[in-house]
């Protein structure tokens, strides 16, 4: 194109605005109702498939045929309507949704979880899939049954390994059906990655990111005693929900049993709708994992990195506006000990969580800090969990031990003044 020709398609496209000529817009028509809001009520982080050669069982069948997953989940706010989500985002190949349903407390029958007004759908390798509304109301704790068929054959590439909620696994389509005896009972969870509800009023909610000690390892199943459940009860009645992003085993630095917290934050955390607040607990599997059966050859990481590791995830949240509470990392002395996971724990790796705590409570870094340690730890015994808030592995807190932790979290300090008055 010569120069001529330049000046005349710069002429003509800027004319009308040179002239005075408004740009064109996009406006809502008048009279018509807005768009519902959507608001996010629970939600599992999905993570990949391990190898056959890995320290834990999977948990479940790596391939299902013509199969219903039946899975439980608690909804941390209720709504008029909701939606939920399915993910395929570990597969490599197409999901194939035959029929979805959900029931809540009492509701009978089921009713139909539809995908753009059809009973089944596609979900292509990667990716996710929301789906229609359900009419289906729901209030804040309740526990909603949702059952997925997968009529052809469907391989597990991403799942939620530690459910601490029973599933069950049934031949066929039973979606909405009674239990078979012959149904299968699993721990882990797969596809189903999240719930929304439609409140009436703008989002807002804090994730809880962290390991097997957010995703409630040594809590009771089936009961929602992990500390995100104690911190929603808490919440609940201000209109903000919790979600759950804790994956068991789950590392700040390097991927473990899912992606490291660095890599998933922006998923699993800034990218949920409303999210007013984080809380951070990473930072036990750096330190326990190294010179032991899940990390055998691995160097224990130094403080630096640890520190490092942690401010970017604060420096990503602050810049999306979203305040970032720290957690002071609980003791683990004798850890897994007389099991073949032994290894957890060592004096060394003790000395780095020190460290490490007192850099949480006193470097600043955070908008706040909650000091796991100082509820957890045993007075005679620093370096140990207290006997009574202890599941028995001198790892995990016990329902006790978790309910602990969600009350030492001052409310204010979490969602800010200014923005605990506003959502009250």
């Amino acid at each position: 194109m010569n120069l001529l020709h330049q000046t005349l398609l710069i002429s003509f496209v800027l004319a009308p605005l040179l002239a005075g000529a408004a740009p064109s817009s996009v406006s809502t028509p008048e009279g018509a109702a807005a768009p519902p809001v959507w608001q996010p009520a629970w939600a599992a982080s999905p993570q990949p498939v391990w190898g056959d050669g890995f320290v834990l069982p999977l948990g479940m069948p790596r391939t299902l045929q013509d199969a219903t997953l039946r899975q439980t989940l608690r909804a941390s706010l209720g709504g008029k309507r909701l939606r939920l989500v399915v993910s395929n985002e570990y597969g490599t190949a197409p999901l194939k949704v035959g029929r979805m349903t959900v029931r809540a407390p009492g509701a009978a029958p089921a009713l139909a979880v539809r995908f753009q007004g059809a009973d089944d759908a596609l979900v292509p390798p990667g990716a996710r899939l929301l789906s229609d509304a359900v009419a289906l109301p729901t209030q804040a704790g309740d526990r909603l049954q949702v059952d997925l068929h997968l009529p052809g054959t469907a391989t597990v590439a991403g799942m939620h390994w530690d459910a601490r909620e029973p599933a069950l696994l049934m031949q066929g389509d039973a979606t909405g059906q009674p239990a078979t005896p012959q149904a299968r009972a699993l721990t882990a969870r797969a596809f189903v990655t999240e719930v929304l509800v439609e409140t009436g009023r703008p989002p807002a909610a804090v994730v809880a990111i962290g390991d097997s000690i957010t995703d409630g390892n040594g809590a009771t199943p089936g009961a929602d005693q992990r500390w995100p459940d104690h911190l929603s009860r808490r919440l609940a009645p201000r209109g903000v929900a919790v979600l759950n992003a804790g994956i068991s085993g789950n590392r700040l630095l390097r991927d473990g049993m899912g992606a490291s917290a660095l890599a998933r934050f922006e998923r699993d955390v800034l990218g949920r709708p409303g999210v007013r607040a984080v809380v951070v607990l990473l930072g036990t599997n750096d330190i326990g994992w190294p010179g032991g059966p899940f990390a055998s050859t691995e160097p224990l990481p130094s403080l630096a990195e640890l520190q490092r590791g942690l401010r970017q995830l604060v420096e990503q949240a602050r810049a999306r506006g979203v305040r970032v509470v720290g957690a002071t990392l609980p003791p683990f002395k004798d850890a897994l000990k007389g099991t073949p996971l032994e290894g957890h724990y060592s004096p060394e790796k003790d000395a780095l969580r020190q460290r490490l705590n007192r850099w949480i409570r006193e470097a600043g870094v955070f908008d706040a800090v909650v000091d796991f340690d100082a509820v957890l730890r045993d007075p005679a015994d620093p370096a140990r969990l207290r006997a009574d808030f202890d599941s028995g592995d001198h790892l995990h807190p016990g329902d006790a031990g978790y309910r602990a932790m969600a009350e030492a979290i001052d409310l204010s300090a979490l969602l800010g003044a200014a923005a605990a008055a506003e959502v009250q």
